[in-house]
């Protein structure tokens, strides 16, 4: 029972690393997409001092703490209580 519930957790965990990482090359290529092909719009400022460019490039980190936040809280509640009672187990 111990291998298929690791085999499970694995799988789990994988899909999840791929989701996430889906996401974040989205994101990311989204942003390098917009500098290449969009600078003027980038370019506009909101505020004087202040584009959208900065405001976006910004953004993109906050969405990989955001990203990185997730995952984190996922794993905490569905991945590491499992290993610890494999752990306990063996």
């Amino acid at each position: 029972m111990g291998q298929q519930t690791l085999r499970g957790l694995a799988q789990a965990r994988w899909r999840m690393a791929i989701a996430l990482s889906a996401i974040m090359v989205v994101i990311y290529f989204g942003f390098i997409l917009l500098i290449a092909f969009n600078k003027a719009a980038l370019g506009a400022l909101i505020v004087p001092g202040l584009s959208v460019g900065i405001v976006l490039g910004a953004l993109v980190i906050l969405l990989t703490w955001a990203v990185t936040w997730y995952y984190v809280r996922w794993a905490n509640k569905n991945v590491d209580g499992h290993v610890a009672r494999l752990g306990a187990e063996s």
